[in-house]
C-alpha cells in the first residue's frame, strides 16, 4: 500500500505523511509445514464484517466482499471511461487483514487499495470498485490506469504466501485482464516496486512470480 503520490495527485487529494510500515511481503512457498498453516489461520481472526452490496464486478471472478474505504482515500472516477485501466499492481500490505481495513477506513491515512487477499483462505475484499482510483502505487499515473491488490503478509515471511491466497489472487487477476483487455503478461502485471519512481520493495523476494503468473495465464479467459 502507498499514500496518494506528491505532485501528481488531484488538488482535492493532497498527501499526508504515509503510516509507518513494518517491512515488505513477499513470498512463495509451495509447501507449509502444519506450524505455517496454524499461524495462517491465524491471520484471519478479526476479520470484519462485509456489506450487504457484496457482488463480485463480473462473473469470473471470484467471490468479493465489500468493504468500503473511507472516500477520503480515494479519487471517484468513471474508468475505463476517464482513464484506460491497463494495469494489475501487485501489493503486500505489512500488516495483518484487519489491521489493513483499519487504515483503508481510516480517512487520514490517505491510501487504499481495490482488493485486499487474506493469507489464510484467500478471502477477497474489494475497498474501492474499479471505475475509482484506488491511491496504492505512490504514483499518480500508475494509479489511474491500474487495479491494485494488496496480499496479507510481509515480504519476509513467506509463510503468509499460501496456496489459497496465490489461486484467489490468480483469479482475480485474469479476471481484471480479462474485463479491461489487458494481456496477462508480466509488463501488465507488476509489483509495486516495479513502478516508476517506487521506494518499495513489494511483493519482495519470496513472492513465486513464475508460480503466480502460471497461474493468472492458467484461468480460463472469458469475454468482457
Amino acid at each position: 500500500m502507498d499514500e496518494t503520490p506528491s505532485g501528481n495527485a488531484p488538488s482535492d487529494s493532497s498527501p499526508v505523511p504515509a503510516l509507518p510500515r513494518r517491512l515488505a511481503v513477499g513470498g512463495a512457498v509451495t509447501l507449509l509445514g502444519a506450524a505455517a498453516l496454524a499461524a495462517a489461520g491465524a491471520f484471519g481472526v478479526g476479520r470484519p464484517a462485509a456489506s450487504a452490496e457484496s457482488r463480485p464486478p463480473g462473473p469470473s471472478y471470484p467471490p468479493t466482499h465489500w468493504i468500503p474505504a473511507s472516500a477520503a482515500n480515494y479519487t471517484v472516477s468513471s474508468r475505463p471511461g476517464a482513464y484506460p485501466v491497463e494495469y494489475v499492481v501487485v501489493h503486500v500490505t505489512q500488516e495483518t487483514f484487519p489491521d489493513t481495513v483499519k487504515i483503508f477506513q481510516n480517512p487520514a491515512a490517505k491510501v487504499s487499495a481495490h482488493y485486499l487477499v487474506a493469507s489464510a483462505d484467500g478471502y477477497v475484499a474489494q475497498f474501492v470498485r474499479e471505475r475509482d482510483i484506488a491511491w496504492h502505487a505512490g504514483n499518480w499515473n500508475y494509479n489511474t490506469r491500474s487495479i491494485g491488490i494488496e496480499h496479507e503478509g510481509w515480504v519476509d515471511r513467506p509463510e503468509y504466501f499460501t496456496d489459497a491466497l496465490y489461486r484467489a489472487s490468480a483469479r482475480l487477476t485474469a479476471a481484471v485482464c480479462d474485463r479491461y483487455g489487458i494481456p496477462r503478461t508480466r509488463e501488465h502485471i507488476i509489483g509495486h516496486a516495479e513502478v516508476p519512481g517506487s521506494t518499495h520493495t513489494d511483493p519482495g523476494p519470496y513472492w513465486d512470480w513464475d508460480r503466480y503468473m502460471d497461474l493468472v495465464t492458467g484461468q480460463a479467459p472469458r469475454g468482457r
